[in-house]
């Protein structure tokens, strides 16, 4: 499963794993204020300056006041199922209950390319995407209608090789049908984000620059014959992702890609996104939007403590 906590669906074997998260690290040492005084100089003598070490400088203050990613919340199937081993399905009820949830929050639900359109503008402050990984044909059937009534949209990540077959990656879970080829286009006409997920669900760390290659650019030329139009957004198979990928994914041409975690690789093109099960109510809802945003926090400390220890050591004469 894409989750965002431990492993339930894993990568296929012959695939390797991503690394996992690193959102943790010591804190960064910061020049203490309140240090008690002692042995104070004699009257008329001025204390030098107090010379940090190299390694104990403070870190420029990271923006806290808003977070550097946006909410991308992450679905798969909504359906009823009676055994779900991958976690991947939310009921139509529940998934009722939280997008009505989000409209009282005042947040509207859109297309991951809505969303990075409105942040350009400076205008997505009360916007959270929403996505849907694999592409199976209930989104049409169950997720759409409960979208449209409240006036939202979302992106479908589909797996352009496997258009109105079925889910054979995941060996233990139910077999899920896959939006067929029209009901894509259908969707694309509709106004509904179609975004790419590869070509046959296949973990993209560690291949080879031609398969990156043909994964990205192929499955966005078929999918770009699909809807008649532009495909921008790549979503990558098992929230696997590795720096390679990423370029693999801007060189193909796409706008943005999103991942899962938060990682090194955070950005336009590794976007995290909080997965969303059927025990997710309102409070757990409420808690993995502080978790986004905790997150969000600590990885741009993190790479702000990096920038400053390059920079540093660009400065230190050879």
């Amino acid at each position: 499963m894409d989750a965002e906590r431990g492993s339930v669906r894993s990568v296929p074997s012959g695939a390797r794993r991503p690394a996992a998260p690193d959102t943790g690290g010591r804190r960064a040492d910061l020049p203490r204020t309140d240090a008690p005084r002692t042995g104070a100089p004699p009257s008329g003598v001025r204390r030098p300056a107090a010379q940090l070490p190299r390694s104990r400088r403070p870190l420029p203050e990271a923006p806290v006041a808003e977070t550097t990613s946006p909410w991308i919340l992450m679905y798969h199937s909504v359906a009823v199922e009676k055994e779900d081993p991958y976690q991947l399905t939310v009921s139509p009820e529940r998934f009722a209950e939280q997008i009505a949830w989000l409209h009282r929050r005042g947040r509207r639900g859109v297309s991951v390319r809505e969303l990075m359109r409105a942040r350009a503008a400076g205008r997505a402050d009360k916007l959270v995407g929403l996505t849907f990984d694999d592409g199976y044909a209930d989104f049409a059937r169950y997720a759409v209608p409960i979208l449209q009534a409240y006036g939202f949209t979302a992106t479908a990540y589909v797996v352009a090789d496997l258009l109105g077959r079925a889910n054979d990656w995941d060996t233990e879970g139910p077999r899920k049908t896959l939006l067929t080829v029209q009901e894509v286009t259908d969707l694309a006409a509709a106004g509904w984000e179609i975004g790419s997920h590869g070509l046959g669900h296949q973990a993209l760390t560690g291949l080879p620059a031609e398969v990156l290659a043909a994964q990205t650019r192929e499955s966005r030329r078929v999918l770009e014959e699909v809807v008649g139009g532009p495909v921008t957004g790549f979503c990558y198979p098992y929230g696997a992702v590795d720096l390679a990928a990423t370029q693999a994914v801007r060189d193909a041409g796409y706008d943005y890609a999103v991942a899962i975690a938060h990682s090194p690789l955070t950005g336009r093109y590794a976007l995290p996104r909080c997965y969303v099960g059927d025990r997710d109510g309102a409070w757990r809802l409420r808690a993995k939007r502080g978790r986004h945003r905790l997150r969000d926090t600590v990885a741009e400390l993190r790479r702000q403590r990096l920038a400053a220890r390059r920079n540093r050591a660009r400065r230190v004469p050879s």
